[in-house]
């Protein structure tokens, strides 16, 4: 039998608190700069028939997080330790897994904050990268670190929730055209869709949220409501993301625009809004730049820790980490391409080797889940969408074949 949580039990206003926080860390590490770009990208590409991408891809990742969030809160066993249980090694696996990636990505998340910092006041990206790493090392020297990652990841989402509105309204995109597409799209395109479920559950964004609320203490068979609810809440916010983003882009690109630079994203900012939408765009790239550098850090120490591991060591490690991958990057100047498309591919692997995992210790190994009885019907649909990633993963295979050719 599993052992319960040691942590102590929350009041409902701190419960509600934490696992507000591991809801938007979830979102907000989905939240990118490759986030951006990809939505910007397949906007252009495709136009309104992007939105029945976007439905699918934010049901395959409320499928994923629902099974995610419920094995990993009733459990209170981070993903690496259930797959210790579950088959002796494979969580260690995991761990190496999701931590090469991270550090790849971090280099990459850091180097969006750069750029976001240039295109919000100016500064050049390397001092700007090298600030706001400087704010996520604070982020977890703080005496109360969980306290304040929970509080900088809400305040970051809304305040990028709320500029990209403004840029979508002042757009002004065929919003009736895109809700028809929503539902029978003119164009449907299964290598974009795939691209958007990697981008959001893949990696360690699949286990930010999850892992967030472990620590945070609201586990137990007692909470699976609130958990369940918390994690299709933080899909739900990535989505309201990408869509204001496509609307914002879309509202562009359907006025007669042409998107010619290699930033479309700034672009398509500029020419809704001018320079507010240029700044706007600044402060929305470093916002979500900022907050996947927290969530990356946070993730991939929390795969080479223990729960029992103290929260000063942990945190430790943490601004150890995001030190790190800054100094890479100021000394590679840029995020390493080749190294993203690798790590790209390590997250395509990554889904379903870990999912496969969880869904064999709530389908065979009840008392890791403390008795509790797994619905049958989230187990189906778990099984479902796995076999949905193993496509991503043969894709993911693929994209590194091209990478060592």
């Amino acid at each position: 039998m599993a052992t319960p949580s040691t942590k102590p039990k929350l009041s409902t206003s701190a419960r509600r608190t934490a696992l507000l926080g591991a809801m938007f860390l979830m979102a907000t590490s989905a939240i990118g700069p490759g986030f951006i770009t990809q939505t910007t990208e397949f906007t252009v590409r495709i136009g309104a028939s992007f939105a029945f991408a976007i439905v699918v891809s934010i049901l395959v990742d409320i499928a994923v997080q629902l099974n995610v969030w419920r094995i990993i809160g009733v459990s209170g066993l981070r993903a690496q330790e259930l797959g210790n249980k579950v088959l002796p090694g494979a969580g260690w696996a995991l761990a190496v897994l999701v931590f090469i990636g991270g550090i790849v990505f971090n280099i990459g998340n850091i180097a969006g904050t750069g750029l976001g910092m240039n295109a919000m006041i100016g500064i050049d990206p390397k001092i700007g990268g090298a600030i706001s790493a400087a704010v996520a090392i604070l982020v977890f020297l703080s005496k109360r670190a969980g306290m304040a990652l929970d509080k900088i990841v809400v305040l970051l989402g809304a305040i990028m929730i709320l500029l990209m509105l403004y840029v979508a309204i002042v757009a002004a995109p065929p919003v009736g055209e895109a809700l028809k597409n929503a539902v029978l799209p003119e164009q449907i395109d299964f290598l974009i869709i795939t691209t958007l479920i990697g981008g959001t559950v893949g990696g360690y964004i699949t286990y930010a949220g999850a892992h967030r609320m472990l620590d945070s203490g609201a586990t137990g068979i007692e909470n699976v409501g609130d958990i369940s609810k918390s994690s299709i809440l933080g899909v739900i916010v990535t989505g309201i993301m990408r869509v204001l983003l496509f609307l914002a882009v879309l509202g562009v690109v359907a006025g007669g625009a042409v998107l010619v630079t290699d930033n479309k994203a700034a672009e398509a900012f500029g020419i809704a809004a001018g320079e507010i939408g240029m700044r706007s765009f600044g402060i929305i790239l470093w916002a979500a730049a900022l907050t996947s550098v927290i969530g990356a850090a946070y993730t991939s120490v929390s795969f080479i820790t223990k729960s029992t591991t103290p929260e000063r060591t942990r945190n430790l490690i943490t601004v150890a980490f995001i030190a790190v991958c800054t100094v890479i990057y100021l000394l590679l100047g840029q995020a390493p391409q080749t190294l993203l498309i690798f790590a790209g591919a390590f997250n395509g692997l990554i889904l379903p080797f870990g999912l496969a995992i969880l869904l064999y210790a709530a389908w065979r190994r009840k008392d890791l889940l403390h008795g509790y009885a797994y619905p049958k019907w989230l187990l189906l649909i778990g099984v479902a969408t796995w076999l949905l990633t193993l496509f991503l993963g043969w894709n993911s295979l693929a994209g590194l074949a091209k990478l060592w050719a």
